[in-house]
């Protein structure tokens, strides 16, 4: 392949993946387990001089590891090779930064650095191979990989994981004036997650506003932006419906209706308590307490069980840094301070069936543990407790509980920092990673049940390198008074965060100007794909000079994306088309 290199560094002792074979497969005649990394380059031009230094002073260690270029470092031997990599798509956080390294060490930028793992399996034979590769060393739904014959491993390719998207971006026109038994079905074929009810309420909010519709250029039925932002806003993920719902309970002779266990007993509770220290509950992204005089304490706790069961290490990588997410995006935001968590499996010891699409509760601990671990290190931000607690009934679905503290003072340039509101007239900027297919259906997949066609786009890992810059930027901006207001972008994206931020006034969003991972994304896709990486803020026009200036110093992307406004609407552009209009009373 064409200007295409691989640095393959080792060969290490992989003990920790011998006994995992022996103890979770049951296949003892394997005598050695070996692993080596592997490095694709991409782009750059670069000589064999350079690839060679490189690899001496960018991926190995000189002292304890060997390297070679464009040749196996893998010797023939008895045995079967597993290569495994990532998906096209699929977030690679070392590759990422391994561009970074790059750069800094021979100045030159390459197209791109994707990262996989070779496992040397000594006296074993291809077929079971196979089978440990996909019961225990990769993950189908994001990783790919590739067996060879420790007879024949010059085989091995470079592999360049590239997105190729062969559509058009379009919007189209979803019809609902139908039975309810198709609605039922567009709502599950589009991982929608409504129900009938709700998929009535849309119909005839769209059905009432025809005449108004054709005035702005919009079709009489919604189109499927609208569908997916309303779907994503009224998710069980984002409203909470069960907990808001009304609840007929049972005891014995004892009946009673519950109406909405949230404000019965967990707001009206707090409310009567009414602790003086509590500073802002109840209305953002996490709770604020009073620490003393001078600083406020911001605290969330949240799960991320859905997307752990099917991806264990990705899913609670993302967890973490999507609970950090949230006191940084809490009143003018937060600097983090402390992680916490508890997670809640079947026995490791389990020797039944596992259902489809799901791991060994063995592999899901370990997975969870060491996605916590990084999510939380590579941010900079310590674990300071948590806990284990096992239990047959969570075979199915995994319980992850994340929790994140952060600190901040109670005023800066002498406004309180709990506090914000975007204006009319400031920029709705969007900043920090890309937007890619990964995190589609977040906030509408973690609201139905898992089964074997749960979507591969509803998992996506997080970057928490690129997170740590993003908050390091944002914390200085916040001090600066460059902003009015700040939130996420998880669950639903550019979708939940402009929504939610112009809930009382309204927004204008151009859905072709955020910056993509890789071209061929839909406009609706746009609108919905999360990312823990990225923040939505607003920034008044005069001060987006400088808040440009100082997301440059940081190396943060940050892009103009639309502007809020006094519509009372939230509304979408596609490439100078409007393509949604939607009430924020209604949404």
């Amino acid at each position: 392949m064409e200007n295409v290199h691989r640095i393959e560094v080792g060969v290490a002792i992989d003990n920790n993946v011998h006994a995992d074979i022996r103890h979770d497969l049951n296949i003892t005649t394997i005598r050695k387990v070996e692993k080596i990394k592997v490095y694709t380059i991409e782009g750059g031009n670069l000589s064999q001089d350079q690839l060679s230094t490189l690899g001496y002073s960018v991926f190995s260690d000189p002292i304890t590891e060997t390297f070679k270029v464009d040749n196996p470092l893998a010797k023939n031997f008895e045995g079967a090779i597993v290569e495994i990599g990532f998906k096209p798509g699929v977030t690679d956080n070392v590759g990422t930064t391994a561009i970074k390294a790059i750069q800094d060490a021979i100045h030159i930028k390459v197209d791109g650095v994707y990262t996989s793992e070779q496992y040397l399996l000594h006296n074993c034979d291809t077929t079971t191979a196979e089978f440990i590769a996909k019961n225990l060393l990769a993950n189908e739904l994001i990783q790919r990989w590739e067996i060879k014959s420790g007879q024949n491993m010059h085989e091995f390719t470079p592999a360049v994981p590239k997105v190729i998207l062969d559509q058009k971006p379009e919007v189209h026109e979803i019809n609902l004036n139908v039975s309810d038994e198709v609605l039922l079905d567009i709502s599950r074929e589009n991982v929608l997650a409504l129900n009938l009810e709700e998929m009535k309420t849309i119909r005839n909010y769209f059905n009432e506003r025809k005449e108004e519709r054709q005035k702005l250029g919009l079709p009489s039925q919604p189109t499927d932006v609208e569908l997916e932002c309303l779907a994503q806003t009224w998710s069980e993920h984002c409203k909470h419906k069960i907990f808001n719902a009304k609840i007929d309970y049972f005891e014995e002779d004892h009946h009673e209706v519950i109406d909405s266990l949230f404000k019965t007993y967990i707001r009206a509770s707090t409310e009567q308590i009414n602790s003086p220290y509590l500073v802002s509950v109840f209305k953002d992204n996490a709770g604020v307490i009073q620490f003393n005089d001078d600083y406020t304490i911001a605290m969330k706790v949240e799960t991320h069980n859905s997307p752990t069961a099917l991806d264990p290490y990705g899913g609670a990588l993302t967890g973490i840094v999507g609970c950090n997410r949230d006191p940084a995006g809490t009143g003018k935001g937060f600097k983090l301070i402390f992680n916490t968590d508890v997670f809640c499996f079947a026995s490791p010891f389990y020797k039944g069936k596992i259902p489809p699409r799901l791991f060994h509760p063995r592999r899901v601990l370990k997975g969870v543990h060491k996605g916590v671990i990084d999510g939380g290190n590579q941010s900079g931000i310590p674990t300071v407790n948590g806990s284990l607690y096992f239990d047959p009934r969570y075979l199915g679905k995994p319980l992850v509980f994340v929790g994140t503290g952060g600190i901040a003072p109670a005023k800066i340039n002498g406004k309180y920092t709990h506090e914000k509101a975007p204006q009319p007239g400031d920029y709705v900027v969007m900043c920090g990673g890309k937007i890619g297919a990964d995190g589609i259906h977040g906030a509408t997949f973690s609201s139905l049940e898992i089964n074997e066609n749960s979507p591969a786009t509803a998992v996506q890992i997080g970057a928490p390198i690129v997170q740590k810059n993003m908050l390091d930027f944002l914390l200085e901006a916040r001090d600066l008074d460059l902003f009015n207001a700040i939130t996420d972008n998880g669950a639903g994206g550019l979708s939940s965060s402009v929504g939610e931020m112009g809930q009382e006034i309204g927004a204008r969003l151009d859905l072709e100007k955020p910056p993509l991972k890789y071209p061929g994304l839909m406009p609706w896709e746009i609108l919905v794909s999360e990312a823990q990486e990225r923040m939505t803020l607003a920034v008044p026009p005069e001060k987006i000079e400088k808040f440009m200036e100082l997301s440059k110093k940081y190396e943060v992307e940050s892009t103009i994306v639309g502007e809020f406004n006094n519509t009372k609407h939230f509304q979408l552009y596609y490439q100078g088309k409007m393509v949604g209009n939607i009430s924020m009373e209604f949404l």
